[in-house]
């Protein structure tokens, strides 16, 4: 997909690209995969609905923010009229939808069929599973369904963000009079249900339609058709508002009844169902899409569980670093290595059970620790952190969560987890109104020979087992005297009342951390030479930051050379002559979510390389509390420096930034084997995991590591 943008030069709104279209590239960038003949036809289905629940984000918070400028009359931050901004979305999506529909119905679905595994239309169903479905319907359906009709007395029902619903249109034939229900779909049900001993699927809100009688007895069905709505699901927490829990309680009540900020359709829908929808719902005439059901794709993931593990990735299990684990496979002490030296760890290809877990475990196990301090962004019920919280502070260790309550979408969860973890004992902190806690840390203090230790892991990915399973991330484990200070200090600031201090080593948001970046990007232009050229190397999810941005463009233009891994949103246009010739954008998507945020400044002075929370958005570096940490160890900086050379040198599932603002997928030269970063690290991790095992590479991609390592500014 192309991104309509007009020629670069020195105005600003041709500097930088608009945020809310480079998103929608990101996942037309997911759509894509799911088009790739090449990826199993099960995880291609994954990749449909991981874009349908992006969408649905993308919708609540950002198309709801344009909304909310339109109707105040405001401007966004960026400077670009939000109806205008409005307006492309509208139409790039609903070019996006026909890709969809075409992807779906004329290839996916079709191919499943030939694998045994399909999507039947009701009429399709044979004798014994009308039968079946029958059973289905009086049993688990009819139960639960409320038809909810609009009349006199019956105003038009609340409908929920993000439901699935059947529209109805029934007649009374005695005296001609119509109306219009609804029938909610069950949230509770899956999307699709099972036929039969084989992998036939109905949709449910088929079943539901042709069960419509039950529902309306003596009524004529004059038509039904299923809709979906989609709610401004954001909210803002005021300063002054006083007890932060409380507050985001009372805004997560009020986001229930959010404006409608989409009306999804079924194309066959009748127009006057159509037109009384849009006014009942007060929705834009321009936010009205109608498509070909089904209309809520999060329940092709029923299929993509059946059976078949010929039509999935081949699984993988991460794997225990030769460090963390002794000669006969027994678990090390974690912190007698990291004494020996910093670890690092890679996830998903190295495994978060047997590094972080086994961290904050043998830290609640162990009688000489005296304290443990964790954030706690977003967690799941099955991670043994919180649960090891709590065990630690009955055990009578100082225990310390610092919860964010206001992580979008985790706010309801997090607050059970801050009063569980209260309950037990554990200090809790809700974080600061305004200041999101984003950063991933761990700190351990412990007593040994007659004085206190301090142990951190800092990370770039949240304390999540099922999405370190899934996100690539890296995980810094060390006893550095100054970085430890650095992370107790910050702890004190946000747990107590103190006015922000200086760090040795680690870089703060809001406090400093934007300025430091700058000032190791100053630092290459000022080290930078033909004779010796310097180079700048970012991966991050997104780069948003104007004042990062022209900072990166003016070290292009004295001659640095920069390479940019942005997984999502980039909004520095690059390869401009005279702006940003020296500056090359990719994006690297596959099986896992491309998550780590890494930083690296090579000269023939020095080279750093830092790892950390914070993507180069204002949102981070103003409005949250994150963490950037140097690799101080020459072996460290050393892996992950390769680990970046090899994504750059990546063309299985890379795309790169042209100028004009278009994507485009990145083939491999000469008719070569493509290189996979991704499966790359699978193999060097199986390899170093076994103690004297050495990283093996594919010769590709050795020789394609050996290329990116090499390349000067001027290549």
């Amino acid at each position: 997909m192309t991104t309509a943008a007009p020629s670069a030069s020195a105005d600003a709104g041709t500097r930088l690209f608009n945020r809310e279209l480079s998103w929608l590239d990101f996942n037309h960038r997911v759509l894509e995969l799911a088009g790739d003949a090449s990826v199993p036809l099960l995880e291609r289905l994954r990749f449909c609905s991981i874009y349908a629940n992006n969408l649905d984000e993308f919708f609540m918070v950002r198309v709801a923010g344009l909304v909310d400028h339109v109707v105040q009359g405001t401007i966004p931050s960026d400077g670009t009229a939000p109806q205008e901004t409005l307006d492309e979305i509208a139409e790039r999506y609903r070019a996006m939808l026909v890709q969809l529909e075409d992807l779906l119905h004329d290839q996916l679905l079709p191919s499943l069929a030939r694998e045994g595994i399909e999507v039947v239309a009701f009429a399709d169903l044979r004798e014994a599973e009308l039968a079946e479905i029958a059973i289905v319907f009086d049993e688990q359906l009819y139960p639960v369904l409320t038809p909810l009709a609009v009349g006199p007395g019956q105003p038009f029902p609340y409908i929920s963000n993000l439901s699935l619903s059947v529209g109805v249109t029934v007649r009374d034939a005695s005296t001609g009079e119509s109306r219009f229900a609804r029938v909610k779909v069950p949230e509770v049900l899956p999307r699709l249900i099972r036929v039969g001993e084989t992998a036939r699927f109905v949709r449910i809100d088929e079943v539901i339609a042709h069960g419509l009688p039950s529902l309306f007895p003596g009524m004529e069905i004059v038509a039904s058709s299923t809709f979906r709505v989609t709610r401004d699901a954001d909210f803002e927490i005021k300063e002054g508002a006083g007890d932060l829990l409380e507050a985001v309680e009372r805004e997560l009540s009020r986001r229930r009844f959010g404006d409608v900020v989409r009306l999804e359709i079924e194309e066959s829908m009748p127009a006057s169902m159509r037109a009384m929808l849009i006014e009942a719902l007060d929705v834009d005439l321009r936010q009205v899409f109608a498509t070909r059901p089904p209309l809520d794709l999060s329940g092709l993931n029923v299929l993509t569980r059946v059976a078949r593990p010929d039509l999935r990735f081949s699984p993988w299990q991460p794997q225990v670093p030769e460090r963390l684990v002794t000669k006969d496979g027994a678990p090390v002490d974690m912190f007698a290595e990291i004494r020996r030296g910093d670890i690092l760890v890679h996830h998903p290809y190295e495994s978060f059970t047997d590094s972080v877990e086994r961290f904050v475990e043998q830290a609640v196990a162990d009688p000489d620790v005296l304290a443990i301090k964790h954030t706690i962004y977003r967690t799941s019920g099955d991670a043994p952190i919180v649960p090891a919280l709590a065990i630690a502070a009955e055990a009578g260790k100082q225990a310390v969560a610092l919860v964010e309550v206001t992580a979008r979408f985790d706010e309801e969860r997090n607050i059970r987890w801050a009063r569980a973890l209260e309950r037990a004992g554990v200090h809790v902190v809700h974080g600061r109104v305004g200041l999101k806690t984003h950063c991933k840390l761990a700190l351990v203090v412990r007593r040994e020979d007659g004085r206190t230790r301090r142990y951190v892991h800092i990370g770039t990915g949240n304390y999540h087992p099922s999405t370190a399973r899934a996100y690539t991330d890296f995980g810094l484990f060390t006893c550095d005297e100054q970085i430890t200070a650095d992370v107790a200090d910050l702890f004190n600031q946000l747990t107590g009342f103190a006015r922000p201090q200086g760090f040795h080593q680690i870089w703060v948001a809001p406090m400093h951390l934007r300025g430091q970046a700058i000032e190791e990007i100053h630092r290459c232009v000022r080290e930078h030479s033909v004779e010796a050229p310097a180079r700048i190397t970012m991966k991050m999810n997104s780069l948003v930051d104007a004042t990062v941005i022209e900072e990166l463009y003016a070290a292009s233009q004295a001659g640095v050379r920069v390479d940019l891994i942005v997984r999502g949103i980039c909004c520095l246009r690059p390869g401009v002559p005279g702006l940003s010739d020296n500056i090359r954008v990719i994006s690297l998507l596959g099986r896992f979510l491309e998550h780590a945020r890494v930083f690296r400044f090579e000269t023939s002075v020095e080279t750093t390389v830092y790892i950390g929370s914070a993507d180069m958005m204002p949102r981070n570096l103003d409005n949250r509390i994150e963490v950037i940490t140097p690799l101080l160890d020459g072996a460290l900086r050393d892996r992950v420096s390769a680990a970046l050379a090899l994504e750059l040198a990546d063309t299985g599932g890379s795309w790169e930034l042209a100028a004009d603002g278009s994507w485009n997928r990145l083939q491999p030269a000469g008719g070569s084997a493509p290189v996979f970063a991704q499966e790359a690290f699978m193999r060097r991790a199986q390899a170093t995991s076994i103690p004297g095992g050495q990283p093996r590479l594919t010769q590709r991609e050795e020789t394609a590591d050996r290329i990116h390592r090499g390349r000067s500014s001027d290549d």
